[in-house]
């Protein structure tokens, strides 16, 4: 044996598939080992897979391509003895003993193979939407341009490949998708000679599933992958992008607010992008771009408005989840066009690269706007009369100039310079000025942008003259000082006192009415005549039945307010509330009035004046009403259906009529209800006037079933799926609340409770229909059938459904025959007649859908010839656990017959009359007129008329006798006499066996694989009648007729027999006394024969003498 060493040394990379143990390093190109190494004993080895795809090796051999064999060799890699694995540049082949190999050969390594790689999945596209999936082949032989196919993998059939397109071949595509390849609607884009990527302009919804790149294979051996796959999902468009289309028109300097709505509802993990643009020339050029939020939260300005970005001029804000706001802070005429908002959604495939999915513009916003005129005028607003003590206040307005100007204004008083306020908001004051405003006596600002406003709080005679105003537009130099660029002034505007005069006082009531209702506001209001001055007032008020006033309020000149005492009453002075409507009305309001406001109130007005040592004072009177809330107040319960179906639904409406129900006032509506038989109400829900729900504890289960609604004056109460539980009395009790118990806790005003109303709980009316239209079906023996109970309408509501099947013979005497019942609870119950092993199995039934029943029929025979139809059921079940019946309906008949096998069973149609005496035996007859086939078997069924048809006995067609009842198998017996004659003989005939009796015979025949007898037809005979004779008097017959002969009968032979056994003991005792004499009489004459022998003849002489006396 030759004994070879070799090691492999490998440096350019590690196989394509590595063995078990340490990797090698990953190069680009992949080589695999051809030669097949073996170690000393003293190493382990270990095994390498070979690879398929060396090109200089045959895969389906071993032999390579150049000639050299591989028999005996098997690529191996060797170890070191502490494991480690040896790596090294050649392969070395030592000689041993043996036949093998010389010298050394130097391993052989495989070429790189082919790679076909596709962009990594799965990938998420939106229906509508462009798709481009990339593909690239590296590591392949023979041209540098490679031709690709696409194909995919539906969803519905992943191992059905559908060709898509190809480079290579123009009739690649399958018609599925050859319409949209020719229109250009798909298409192949090559990037490179090995790179191409396949675009769908408008994604469908049917174009998911996975995609296969494969590339014709171009070198010399097939060796690497030739084709990738990557699984696309069609998802729908989501998106949405709104804004209200308007036009704006703006002037220069303005700023801008626009929003626009984007959301999205795409199941994957998306984001959005926003951007603003402007389009401008009637959109023939193109868009600008504003600014833009991306999709990683960055916000980008356009080119042309970075620097009002930087400034903070140009803003993006997010509003909550869907809202984007542009803010542009001052309008410059280059912004002018249409504005409009695009949202774009972005997914992050595989590769971690991000691609828009979506896009969506908005309606178009237009914006005009209009340049800022630079030159401006000033203007004074004031009247020119004033009362004394009262305020003055004179606005010095700019119209005109350009967007947001700096302006300075400057008041002049008969000339003379008295306030200044600069454009920075510095206020200046001159003279005695200074003072007054120290006081709270005088008020100079800037109230605008472009108005300044002076204002005197009490104008005396020194106040008097003319005012003028100076605007000037002033701009800050570098040096940081204000310098005027053009001034304007304001006309003069004189100011005069007016003395005071005689006023008048007018009172009313603010809505013109006298009369309130209690808990509703008082607004008097007192209004005094004449020229402007300080005024101060006093409320009196005198109520009903007195004619001492009491003080309510006052409010003097300086604005303080003064109430009156409150007597006691709660919450008295926040119920009254002074104010001053302007300079000459006054308003005393009651928020909340009770029946003790009512009465006449008083108004005084009082005037101050400089040069008069006392107030004058005018005086005013009005009379006021508080009506009571519970006066007028009525409640009504209705209800549209006192007798309410079971399980339906109703109403009650508790009806509130006032005089006062306009005013909506709040109300509190407590449901109460008393159950039938009981004595008390108690209480069903209470909602209060503030919403709160207030449930009682009596009766729970009107909270799953109730609904309340507390609509004003009209409250309702609906309980739904009525049962009897909520038959009974109800009523509402309402409660009214002032308009001030929506926000505090006030008392009850007024409170009444309706009559009761009963609610009567009726079963509903069934609406159920049956389809009741009659059929025939024919069908072949042994054959399976279905026939349907169709529903054509049912209640409204949950009524389940009981179906009960009903069968009739062909006989035309036969009744219907119960088959099977399903009751409301899908329970299944057989009939009598069908409730046996024979026949229980060929029926059942289902339920096909809510209103779809069918009973089945298996390996239909002749005795299932008849009438069937079934009988449905509503059914209701109620709150006490009980099922109640609504209605019921049948259907119509449904008549099944068999088709015609050839064979007929004709039984002889003779009128028979048969008389038998009682007590004897009768034998009735039923024959076939002809006899069927020799592979025919017969049965015979023989029935008696009595109040129906009554089965008596059957003789099966294997001869198995099976009685209807079990007390007839002593009295009947049933045979055959000969192939066409059958015999039922009737035992001991007694009078009431006399009636009709009739039988019938079917034929059984071999039927199906394997093999089972079904009946194939049969034949019924006609009535047979049977009298039964009374018999003639017998002695025994005689003797059964009479009671107290049978009972002597029955008791003299044991009497004869107790005789009879005690002569029979008499007669032995006599036996035995004389017995008992005899052998006494032996003894004697015994005695006396010893004596002769012993005394002589004296004795013997006188015993002759003696016995010859006693002869005759």
């Amino acid at each position: 044996m030759m004994a070879i060493h070799v090691q492999l040394f490998v440096t350019m990379g590690r196989m394509s598939r590595a063995p078990p143990g340490p990797p090698f390093p990953t190069p680009p190109s992949l080589y695999c080992p051809r030669l097949l190494l073996y170690s000393p004993p003293s190493h382990p080895w270990r095994q390498i897979p070979t690879y398929p795809g060396d090109p200089s090796c045959d895969k389906n051999s071993r032999f390579c391509a150049d000639g050299s064999s591989t028999d005996g060799f098997r690529a191996q890699s060797l170890q070191q003895d502490d494991g480690q694995q040896v790596r090294s540049t050649r392969a070395r082949v030592t000689r041993g003993r043996g036949p093998g190999l010389d010298g050394t050969r130097l391993a052989k390594l495989c070429i790189g193979q082919r790679e076909v790689t596709v962009q990594k999945g799965p990938l998420f596209r939106a229906q509508g939407y462009p798709v481009s999936i990339s593909c690239k082949v590296t590591g392949h032989q023979g041209p540098s341009e490679q031709h690709f196919q696409w194909s995919i993998y539906l969803p519905s059939a992943p191992t059905q490949e559908v060709q898509i397109v190809s480079t290579k071949d123009a009739d690649f595509s399958y018609a599925v998708y050859g319409q949209r390849v020719r229109n250009g609607k798909i298409y192949v884009e090559r990037i490179q000679g090995n790179s191409v990527l396949l675009h769908i302009s408008e994604l469908q919804m049917k174009d998911a599933g996975e995609y296969e790149c494969h590339t014709p294979n171009t070198d010399a051996k097939y060796y690497g992958s030739y084709s990738a796959k990557t699984n696309l999902t069609v998802i729908p468009d989501t998106l949405s992008a709104t804004m209200s289309s308007q036009t704006l028109r703006k002037e220069e300097g303005e700023p801008l607010e626009l929003t626009c709505e984007a959301s999205k509802a795409t199941a994957q993990h998306t984001h959005l992008s926003v951007t603003w643009y402007l389009m401008q020339d009637g959109g023939r050029s193109q868009a600008t771009k504003i600014i833009s939020l991306s999709k990683d939260f960055m916000l980008t300005p356009g080119p042309s408005y970075a620097e009002r970005f930087a400034a903070g001029q140009v803003r993006l804000s997010k509003l909550g989840a869907t809202t984007f706001r542009l803010s542009i802070e001052s309008l410059q005429p280059s912004d002018q066009g249409q504005l409009f908002c695009e949202a774009m959604e972005w997914i992050q495939d595989p590769d971690e690269t991000w691609t828009f999915i979506t896009k969506k513009q908005t309606d178009q916003t237009t914006l005009r706007i209009q340049p800022t005129v630079r030159d401006f005028q000033v203007n004074i607003t004031t009247d020119s009369s004033f009362a004394e003590g009262t305020p003055l206040e004179l606005v010095c307005l700019v119209m005109g100039s350009g967007p947001n100007p700096q302006l300075q204004g400057i008041w002049f008083f008969n000339g003379i310079e008295i306030a200044r306020v600069d454009a920075g908001g510095v206020l200046g004051l001159k003279n005695d000025y200074k003072e007054r405003a120290s006081h709270g006596q005088l008020q100079v600002s800037k109230s605008g942008p472009k108005a300044f406003s002076l204002k005197i709080f009490s104008v005396g005679p020194e106040d008097e003259g003319a005012y003028r105003c100076a605007v000037a537009e002033v701009a800050r130099t570098r040096m940081g000082f204000w310098q005027e660029l053009q001034r304007k002034q304001s006309p003069d505007s004189h100011v005069h006192l007016r003395t005071p005069a005689a006023r008048s006082v007018v009172m009313s009531t603010k809505n013109k009415q006298q009369a309130v209702w209690e808990g509703e506001a008082l607004t008097l209001l007192c209004k005094v005549g004449g020229p402007e001055s300080p005024l101060s007032v006093n409320w009196w008020h005198i109520p009903q039945g007195r004619t001492q006033p009491e003080f309510v309020a006052g409010m003097g000149q300086d604005g303080i307010v003064q109430l009156g005492a409150s007597d006691g009453r709660p919450g008295y002075h926040g119920n009254t509330r002074l104010e001053k409507v302007d300079w000459a009305t006054f308003q005393l309001e009651i928020t909340s009035t009770t029946l003790t406001d009512s009465g006449t109130y008083e108004c005084r007005v009082s005037e101050r004046t400089r040069n008069k040592a006392r107030d004058l004072s005018w005086t005013q009177k009005t009379s006021v009403t508080v009506k009571s809330l519970e006066f007028s107040l009525q409640v009504s319960l209705m209800s549209r259906q006192p007798q309410v179906k079971l399980g339906s639904t109703f109403d009650l409406f508790c009806v509130v009529g006032a005089d006062y129900s306009d005013l909506k006032l709040p109300l509190t509506v407590t449901w109460q209800f008393q159950p039938a038989g009981a004595q008390d109400f108690y209480q069903l829900i209470r909602i209060t006037h503030d919403g709160t729900i207030e449930w009682g504890d009596f009766l729970s289960q009107f909270q799953k079933k109730t609904k309340v609604s507390q609509t004003s004056f009209r409250p309702q109460l609906l309980i739904h799926d009525a049962t009897e539980e909520e038959m009974g009395m109800y009523r509402c009790k309402v409660e009214v609340y002032d308009r001030n118990s929506w926000h505090t806790n006030g008392p009850v005003r007024a409170s009444v409770i309706s009559h009761p109303l009963k609610i009567a709980i009726t079963l509903p009316e069934s609406k159920l229909e049956v389809n009741s239209s009659s059929q025939v079906q024919e069908i072949s023996i042994n054959s399976n059938t279905a026939i349907e109970c169709s529903i054509l309408s049912r209640s409204t509501g949950n009524f389940p459904l009981a179906i009960t099947w009903y069968f009739s013979p062909i006989s035309t005497s036969a009744s219907w025959l119960r088959i099977l019942e399903m009751d409301q609870t899908n329970v299944v119950k057989y009939g009598d007649e069908f409730d046996t092993p024979q026949r229980k199995p060929k029926f059942h039934t289902k339920k096909v859908s809510q209103d779809l029943f069918q009973l089945h029929i298996l390996n239909v025979e002749d005795s299932d010839q008849g009438k069937y139809h079934c009988a449905v059921e509503e059914w209701l079940l109620s709150t006490n656990g009980m099922w109640l019946k609504l209605g019921g309906k049948k259907s119509g008949l449904t008549e099944l017959k068999l088709k015609p096998t050839g064979s007929q069973v004709h039984v002889s149609k003779v009128y028979q009359t048969e008389n038998v005496t009682e007590h004897r035996e009768v034998a009735i007859r039923c024959s076939l007129e002809s006899l069927g086939g020799s592979a025919s078997l017969y049965s015979v069924m023989w029935y008696r008329e009595n109040s129906g048809n009554k089965l008596l006995v059957h003789l099966q067609h294997d001869g198995l006798l099976e009685y209807g009842e079990e007390g007839l198998r002593g009295h009947l017996h049933c045979y055959r006499t000969s192939p066409t004659e059958f015999v039922l003989q009737l035992r001991h005939v007694a009078m009431e066996d006399a009636g009709l009796y009739w039988c019938r015979v079917t034929e059984w025949q071999l039927h199906g694989h394997p093999s089972k007898w079904v009946n194939h037809a049969s034949d019924e005979s006609q009535r047979m009648v049977l009298t039964v004779l009374p018999s003639e008097p017998s002695f025994p017959s005689r003797i059964c007729s009479s009671v107290p002969l049978l009972y002597f009968l029955f008791i003299y032979p044991f009497v004869l027999l107790f005789l009879l056994l005690l002569s029979l003991l008499c007669l032995y005792r006599k036996a035995r006394e004389l017995s008992a004499l005899r052998f006494s009489a032996r003894k004697e004459n015994s005695f006396w024969m010893d004596l002769k022998e012993a005394g002589g003849g004296t004795i013997h002489g006188r015993k002759k003498r003696r016995t010859r006396k006693t002869e005759p």
